[in-house]
């Protein structure tokens, strides 16, 4: 876990990661303040705290979504503070009148998390990743997998999300338990391989990797809606599933081509990396 500084504009944010969820946590109050365009900090937290309160009244979950960390103030102090997930903050930023509301989404799914990207405008999000990988040396072949992979992920967790699955530790659970069934390996792990952190793995996957994975997820959502899986328990039951038979299927390619399809092969630049891809 770390805690590091974000800028928007001329407004700092404070963020932290949690590396169990693989999630950037924001402060609220942060966002808030570079919402409305507020210098003074007190005046947006008295902001924050009136929005919560008719947010309650409203019975919104939003608030429920927000948790509380311990982060460095302005006077060097570490103080309980309000912290949203990107996904919380898109919702909540809907809330604020603001003509910073679309900037600071497009800021939060470049610096917070790809789920954001895609919520936020899925054709531009799009558009964006493809270009950006162009740039790094993606081959069209790994796009159109990467792409479709995504779509395939995409469908997953909107079949979640009308599935009583809604908190983002839920969505990790779940993408954790369907990963370590197909490949034997966390997410974490994984990532560990490839010499990632913070990074995206899905963005340094091999081909193989890539469509491994979108067979895991394909197969935990028709099995999930054949059952018609609710819920946590239930859906995690699909997952074992549909990650079985992506494993069944790279086990069986494996032992025809003597090749292991988890690879340790990654995009860093090559500073970073001892295992740049070719």
């Amino acid at each position: 876990m770390k805690n590091t500084l974000a800028v928007f504009e001329n407004y700092k944010i404070r963020r932290h990661y949690d590396e169990k969820a693989e999630l950037w946590y924001f402060s609220v109050i942060d966002i808030i303040q570079a919402l409305i365009q507020q210098p003074d900090y007190k005046t947006a937290r008295k902001y924050w705290n009136k929005l919560k309160e008719r947010l309650k009244k409203e019975g919104s979950q939003l608030v429920t979504n927000c948790h509380q960390l311990k982060l460095e103030a302005s006077d060097g102090k570490k103080y309980l503070t309000d912290v949203a997930s990107p996904e919380t903050l898109l919702r909540l930023i809907q809330s604020v009148p603001s003509p910073k509301a679309e900037p600071i989404k497009l800021w939060l799914a470049k610096v917070g998390y790809e789920r954001m990207q895609e919520m936020a405008d899925p054709e531009k999000s799009l558009n964006r990743a493809r270009e950006n990988w162009q740039k790094h040396g993606r081959s069209e072949k790994w796009i159109q997998q990467r792409m479709m992979g995504q779509e395939t992920r995409n469908k997953l967790t909107d079949y979640w999300n009308k599935h009583d699955i809604t908190k983002d530790e839920e969505y990790a659970i779940l993408t954790n338990i369907i990963h370590q069934e197909w490949s034997d390996l966390t997410v974490k792990t994984h990532k560990e391989i490839k010499g990632l952190k913070t990074q995206n793995l899905r963005d340094h996957m091999t081909e193989a990797e890539l469509i491994f994975t979108a067979l895991a997820e394909l197969s935990t959502r028709q099995i999930a809606e054949t059952s018609d899986a609710t819920g946590m328990d239930e859906n995690a039951i699909a997952g074992i599933k549909g990650g079985r038979i992506a494993k069944k299927a790279r086990l069986e390619l494996e032992s025809k081509t003597g090749r292991k399809v988890v690879s340790g092969e990654n995009y860093l630049p090559p500073k970073n990396s001892k295992k740049q891809m070719k």
